[in-house]
């Protein structure tokens, strides 16, 4: 996937680095008991400790810790024993604490990685820096009123994962692709359920410059809290051609934090680029040095589940799919769930070209996912059984899909109703191709006088006549015989 601008004096490669910020999937927040739940209403969610009432205590949240970990475990990361929780302090209106509990030298899980499949048949290796914990800010909401700001102080203390990437990524492309395989690894984990929508998985992109060719990064610039892939990506390809238009006018490049303005699609000026000091950083006295327990961690290793590299190798090893098939079938704990189900004790081949292609094109034209499917595993399954059996043909299963997909009856009823078993009776066959070749005697002598394509012509014509229901291979092999 090419990451090349091409700019008036030569060629400029993208530098890409993300980072990702994960709600993590709890009912508690990090340091306090109040609930999580999305959607409630302003304000109805906020503890004492969120509100950083005085004297007010955090205590950490176990299952967010334990969440963190399987996280870690399933980027291949180093686990932390011992980590730290420190002050990154700011003000802000929706920060009623005046600092927000993070960690900075020492963060919870250290180097990992992602490996991408690229559309072109490639795979890349994105480096996971590290992942940190830290508790979430309230919102500030500008458009309630034209002359005041509100705040909602709901998502305040809501437990964050923040997971750095290396910076190696060189497209928009590849920085997609990166954003979907993380965001299937934390819902196969359970650890984050990954709605950007919602606001539960939002993105920082950082976005350098430099000469193809060049090793020496250029000066970067953050994208702050972009909320699709799809913004990620069109924020990538604006951003880098107006640094390549700056650097080739004779300018530099600031480092500085820009927003996505999603109605101009553009990126504009935020404020200068903080450094670490700027934030003042320093342990939270109000808390201990966390100490892990190896065998606890050992203990969450255990209960991962398949994660989809290994899913998708199991899948291309036991029913002999392409690659391609396997990742787009594991992209989905979902899909993939649905997809072994159908599979189960039949042809593996046969059920992914009925998930991937029918099921998945009529889902996308209902605007549904696969756990909302109007035809169950089951039902799929029943089809493939038609299929394999030779009760139907392909052409015939179409038009049975499209009944079970309209009316939810089983795929062996609607053959019976309509009659639409397939004709395997050589005799029906023959004489309906008796009957084309004698009406169509001019296009026999055509074909046997080398136009070999009119054979395609006359397997129609017969399948006219039989409704579609003749069995391919018994009318391909009598055709070929009365051509002879």
């Amino acid at each position: 996937m090419s990451g090349i601008v091409k700019g008036q004096t030569g060629e400029w490669e993208m530098v890409i680095g993300l980072e990702v910020h994960a709600q993590i999937v709890s009912h508690a927040k990090l340091f306090s008991g109040a609930a999580t739940t999305f959607g409630a209403a302003p304000n109805t969610q906020v503890s004492l400790v969120d509100a950083a009432f005085p004297g007010m205590l955090p205590v950490i949240n176990k299952k967010c810790i334990e969440q963190a970990v399987r996280t870690g475990l399933g980027l291949k990361a180093q686990i932390n024993l011992v980590s730290v929780f420190d002050r990154k302090n700011y003000f802000y209106a929706d920060l009623p604490a005046g600092y927000q509990i993070s960690q900075f030298k020492d963060p919870i899980v250290g180097k990992g990685e992602i490996v991408l499949d690229l559309a072109d048949g490639e795979t890349r290796t994105v480096g996971i820096t590290r992942l940190h914990m830290e508790q979430d800010a309230g919102k500030s909401m500008h458009d309630q009123s034209p002359t005041e700001t509100y705040v909602d102080l709901n998502r305040a203390g809501v437990a964050l994962m923040e997971i750095v990437s290396e910076p190696d990524m060189r497209s928009g492309e590849e920085a997609g692709a990166y954003l979907k395989k993380l965001r299937a690894i934390l819902r196969y984990l359970g650890t984050c359920d990954g709605n950007m929508e919602e606001g539960s998985m939002r993105c920082d992109v950082n976005l350098s410059m430099r000469r193809v060719g060049d090793t020496k990064l250029g000066t970067r610039c953050e994208i702050k809290n972009v909320n699709s892939i799809r913004f990620v990506q069109q924020a990538i390809e604006y951003e880098s051609q107006r640094q390549v238009e700056v650097l080739e006018g004779g300018g530099t490049i600031k480092q500085e934090t820009r927003l996505w303005d999603t109605s101009k699609g553009e990126t504009r000026s935020m404020r200068s680029k903080e450094e670490a000091h700027d934030y003042r950083y320093f342990p939270d006295p109000d808390l201990l040095p966390m100490k892990l327990d190896a065998a606890w961690v050992e203990e969450i290793k255990r209960t991962l589940p398949e994660l989809p590299d290994d899913k998708k190798a199991r899948f291309i090893k036991d029913y002999g799919l392409k690659p391609y098939d396997a990742s787009v079938l594991v992209a989905e704990r979902a899909s993939a769930d649905f997809f072994e189900q159908v599979a189960k004790g039949r042809d593996g081949k046969l059920a992914a070209n009925l998930v991937t292609g029918d099921l998945f094109g009529a889902l996308n034209k209902l605007g549904k996912g696969i756990e909302e499917s109007p035809i169950s595993a089951d039902a799929l399954g029943g089809l493939a059984d038609l299929l394999s059996n030779q009760t139907i043909n392909g052409r015939i299963a179409k038009e049975v899909f499209e009944d079970m997909l309209a009316t939810g009856k089983p795929a062996a009823q609607i053959v019976e109703e309509k009659g639409l078993k397939q004709v395997t009776d050589t005799g029906a066959i023959e004489k309906a191709i008796d009957d084309i070749l004698a009406a169509n005697a001019d296009k026999v002598a055509e074909y046997k006088s080398g136009k070999d394509k009119l054979f395609g012509f006359f397997v129609g014509q017969v399948m006219k006549a039989t409704g579609g229901k003749a069995n391919p291979a018994v009318l391909n092999e009598l055709l070929k015989k009365k051509l002879a």
